[in-house]
């Protein structure tokens, strides 16, 4: 059984990009390096593959996240509440082995005068995701974004995750999750409003 990388030579479908030869290099000296041998069958597209895939992953570093938030609407019949969309999952990777992050998000703001579509809550976190990362950034970039372009009265983010670099090597500890939130504007400043937040999100 093989893996798919999603591409395909199918004109319908999206044509694989060409890995540069001194990637596929650095990507065969790994998996030497590793104890397994580049030039066997199973493994001689693995370069190319590994290439792709990490083009993929790393997606973000070709979009500013920012630009989901340019459209915004204004006419909201007065509403005056918490936005929140919860358990958002996500994938990232650590910037210190590159090794998986997985996890959900809970975004929430209060806004002033505009509000987005709720998909481009998502599509802020998968930008900023989808690079080298680590949680505690990741968490701050999401917050900081949304308060910059929406101008909101508070911003609230809780990131739940759980990191390879830890379940799948070192200390080799499974099911352990870690939590990092950052808040702005009133759900920092006010303590009744930062309760009704994280109790929204299912953290209170």
């Amino acid at each position: 059984m093989s893996c798919g990388d999603g591409y395909s030579d199918d004109p319908g479908l999206p044509s694989k990009p060409d890995v540069p030869a001194h990637v596929q290099d650095a990507i065969r000296t790994l998996i030497e390096w590793a104890g397994d041998d580049p030039s066997r069958e199973g493994l001689l597209d693995t370069p190319k593959r590994v290439g792709r895939a990490w083009l993929e992953y790393c997606q973000g570093y070709q979009e500013d996240p920012a630009i989901h938030l340019s459209r915004v609407f204004e006419e909201v019949g007065g509403y005056d509440e918490v936005v929140l969309l919860k358990d958002i999952p996500f994938q990232s990777h650590c910037e210190h082995h590159m090794a998986p992050i997985t996890g959900k998000a809970a975004i929430a703001y209060l806004p002033k005068n505009k509000v987005v579509g709720i998909s481009k809550l998502a599509r802020v976190l998968h930008g900023f995701a989808r690079r080298l990362q680590i949680q505690e950034r990741l968490t701050a970039e999401v917050a900081q974004c949304i308060w910059d372009n929406l101008e909101p009265h508070g911003v609230a983010v809780v990131i739940e995750a759980q990191h390879g670099c830890m379940t799948g090597r070192g200390v080799r500890t499974p099911g352990v999750g870690m939590i990092t939130s950052r808040l702005h504007g009133c759900f920092l400043e006010d303590q009744r409003s930062r309760k009704e937040v994280l109790g929204l999100m299912g953290y209170g």
